[in-house]
């Protein structure tokens, strides 16, 4: 199914504007038949121009500004007027503002114009945008979404700062290691020249440094090759989906991700259903923001259930992949009638439990690697020093 921009008619001769989804453009002009509207073009909004992802610092300045100025009483169109002209902004991010605006004026809706921009803007935005504009309470949903997308930043920026030094490391070691072979270890090869027989260690030792200065380039070819090969491989959705189900499977990361995974649904159902956002529509969006084809796939049987009548809680105890708690939690809110805080308040649980165990994992990581490094390092020192104090015995033994 493709998503139209569409051009119509009402019964008074008004133009209209608008989107929506149909097969084909037949079953699109069916479709505005029946709401008494007479289909005058079409366009797929996929063939409206596309646009990098924005991320959660963005989304989050962009909704805390739009947000305080409605509070204020600014006017939409105005705010993003001002938006748009501030000189820190990006040519990208001005250039959506300015189409936003554009629609607008034409009598667009703002989640209209917001979804029109391709993949700017993430559908969590775009619906609640889209209840709000219904409500009437833009400006608290632009702010509730500056909340979601500021915590949603600062959790990937602890992750990221937290992984810095193990990424540091990981670098230092290769570069230890390609020292060793291309320059250490080829100061030694003459020592051996004339010996008979050499340990098997040593032989390895010395094929591997010899590998790696003559075949460098082919070397590097072969590994950009098999990056883009797994890259490639990562975009099949049944490969990504079994690759997804192991890291769950992992011990100490598996534990770790549903944390990560748990407390990122929890956040963006909380969002969503606090915003007015029917339930059913909350978990089709909220599945998908949550990173893991293999969690996300297990979405639809959910739905059937709490279409089957079964409640949220009772629905999202069958999902393999949330931390066990969660559907306990979420008990609790349908019978206070608190979801959404239990939500909102499971999720900043979630987050700090996630930045305990980022740490744990990261102070388990570093020592390991190190061993890492000296065990490379050792086996390389053995096979070559080893040889050497052969030698010296055997020339002490001919004395």
């Amino acid at each position: 199914m493709r998503k139209y921009l569409y051009t119509a008619k009402n019964e008074a001769g008004k133009k209209v504007r608008g989107y929506e989804n149909a097969e084909n453009e037949q079953e699109l002009y069916q479709k505005l038949r029946g709401q008494e509207l007479y289909l005058l073009s079409a366009q797929a909004a996929e063939e409206q121009k596309g646009s990098r992802r924005l991320n959660a610092k963005v989304l989050a300045e962009f909704s805390r500004e739009l947000g305080t100025m409605l509070q204020a009483g600014v006017p939409l169109i105005r705010a993003l007027t001002i938006l748009a002209s501030e000189e820190t902004v990006k040519p990208v991010q001005k250039k959506l503002y300015e189409d936003i605006l554009s629609q607008l004026r034409q009598g667009i809706s703002f989640s209209d114009a917001l979804e029109a921009q391709g993949n700017a803007f993430p559908q969590l935005m775009i619906h609640m945008m889209r209840t709000a504009e219904v409500s009437g309470n833009l400006d608290e949903v632009s702010l509730r979404l500056a909340v979601h997308y500021e915590k949603e930043y600062k959790l990937r920026g602890k992750v990221r700062s937290a992984m810095a030094y193990p990424a540091v490391l990981l670098v230092i070691i290769f570069a230890v290691i390609l020292i060793i072979f291309t320059y250490v270890l080829p100061q030694f090869a003459q020592l051996f020249e004339n010996s008979e027989s050499l340990p098997l260690s040593t032989r390895v030792m010395f094929g591997i440094s010899d590998a790696i200065r003559q075949y460098w380039l082919q070397i590097f070819i072969f590994a950009a090759f098999i990056l883009v090969l797994l890259k490639a491989l990562l975009g099949v959705s049944s490969i990504k989906y079994r690759i997804d189900r192991l890291k769950l499977r992992l011990p100490v990361v598996g534990k770790l991700l549903k944390i990560v995974y748990t407390a990122r649904f929890a956040r963006t159902l909380s969002s969503m259903y606090s915003s007015g956002i029917p339930m059913i529509t909350s978990l089709q969006i909220g599945s998908q923001t949550i990173g893991n084809a293999y969690i996300e796939r297990q979405f639809d049987e959910v739905i059937q259930h709490i279409r089957s009548g079964e409640s949220l809680s009772q629905a999202l105890g069958i999902v393999d992949g949330f931390v066990k708690k969660f559907a306990s939690t979420v008990l609790v809110g349908e019978e206070t009638g608190k979801l959404g805080q239990m939500l909102n308040s499971m999720a900043d649980t979630l987050d700090f439990e996630s930045e305990r165990a980022i740490e744990s994992m990261v102070s388990m990581l570093e020592p390991l690697m190190i061993v890492v490094m000296a065990v490379i390092v050792g086996f390389v020192v053995v096979s070559v020093i080893g040889p050497i104090y052969g030698s010296y015995d055997a020339i002490g033994a001919g004395a």
